[in-house]
């Protein structure tokens, strides 16, 4: 049980970072007048959508990532690295309702524990798979 308390630690805090996108985009709804279902609006309305929609797409590759590295390589490690993605997450959010261009060091912060966890976990079962050979 004690492997599990810091990923999940972590895992808890990036659906807390992804509730917040939805919240903003929720509320940006009402702000810019945009009525249910459309998504057409203005470009600020947009940004909070967009924010909204990208921290979906990457909470897709993040959450089973940080499991799969946990379980495959350590799991303070999967921790350590997976505290970035909210971080970034945030800060990706924050600086996308200000300007499009203000979302990218979010992005760059967010964007290498996805990669550490995928070619990390692939990379350590993969030697697993050899080592019973």
């Amino acid at each position: 049980m004690d492997e599990i308390i810091y990923p999940g630690i972590v895992s808890c805090l990036g659906l807390l970072i992804y509730y917040f996108t939805l919240y903003q985009s929720g509320m940006a709804r009402g702000k810019f007048d945009v009525q249910a279902p459309s998504h057409e609006g203005p470009e600020a309305y947009l940004c909070y959508v967009r924010a909204h929609q990208n921290t979906l797409e990457h909470l897709v590759l993040f959450l089973p990532g940080l499991w799969l590295f946990a379980f495959a390589v350590d799991h303070i490690w999967a921790a350590g690295i997976g505290l970035l993605w909210p971080v970034g997450r945030l800060l990706y959010a924050l600086g996308y309702y200000k300007a499009p261009e203000k979302r990218t060091i979010g992005l760059f912060i967010s964007m290498p524990p996805i990669y550490i966890f995928m070619v990390g976990a692939l990379i350590a079962f993969a030697m697993k798979v050899f080592e019973q050979l």
